[in-house]
């Protein structure tokens, strides 16, 4: 086949995928969709979709793809990259959650919280948050990167996590404390183990392998790094916090 010719076929099939309607769509299958939304998405997006530990899904931006089918390949695929797992439902179930989350969404509704994020911003560098949290290339990673935080978390997230760190830490910022034989000891957060080694983010030595065959001691700490900030900033100080937080969006498009 002549490559012109190749290269239509193509740009037809991709068309014909971007137009994919979803077959399954009355609210009856919004209903059915919101039972299996509720048994297997709500822990991370929140009951209703207002967002918890994944993005918040009631505002029709979508920002790894808003049609149908993209939908369709997040749900059942997963977002490579993102904590965002695929699913073992048929396709028919698929398009049922996909349904619910359609019926979710209020276009064009942001949520904007109270406070100043300018204020926020530079209250979040006054008080040393960089040291432990990346924002946009700048910052430490004994936390999360906070990049796109607002395009993540919800605003009640958001507030908790600033006043009651130790509501819900996740496994993967539980930290590793080894001892070596030799009195040699490391802190920092599990990336890695097997049955001979494990690797560790240590907080002052970096990117370590460690063979558990010289361990002494070896725990790990669920407790969060991140200190509480309750009874430490005004009310308004939270809210300006917040703000600045919620204000760091993924732009539309970006991955």
């Amino acid at each position: 086949m002549p490559l012109a010719l190749m290269l239509l076929v193509a740009a037809a099939a991709f068309g014909q995928e971007n137009e994919l309607k979803n077959p399954h769509a009355t609210p009856a299958d919004a209903a059915a969709g919101a039972k299996i939304f509720r048994s297997h998405c709500a822990e991370c997006h929140g009951l209703g979709g207002e967002g918890d530990r994944g993005p918040k899904l009631t505002t029709g931006v979508f920002f790894h793809g808003s049609t149908d089918a993209d939908l369709l390949r997040n749900i059942s695929d997963g977002i490579p990259g993102t904590a965002m797992p695929g699913v073992f439902f048929s396709p028919d179930q698929v398009w049922q959650v996909v349904a619910y989350v359609r019926s979710l969404s209020r276009t064009g509704s942001t949520d904007r919280p109270a406070g100043d994020p300018a204020r926020g911003g530079k209250l979040f560098r006054d008080k040393g948050c960089t040291a432990c949290h990346l924002v946009r290339g700048e910052g430490g990673v004994q936390g999360p990167d906070l990049s796109v935080i607002g395009s993540q978390r919800s605003v009640e997230h958001l507030r908790q996590a600033i006043l009651n760190p130790n509501a819900q830490v996740l496994r993967e910022y539980w930290v590793a404390k080894i001892t070596h034989e030799n009195g040699a000891t490391y802190s920092g957060f599990l990336m890695n183990e097997d049955t001979h080694t494990v690797q560790i983010l240590d907080f002052s030595r970096g990117l370590r392998s460690l063979s558990k065959r010289d361990f002494r001691k070896f725990e790990m700490d669920k407790a969060s790094v991140m200190p509480s900030f309750t009874g430490q900033l005004r009310e308004n100080e939270v809210n300006d916090l917040v703000a600045y937080l919620w204000s760091l969006q993924r732009q539309r498009g970006s991955q």
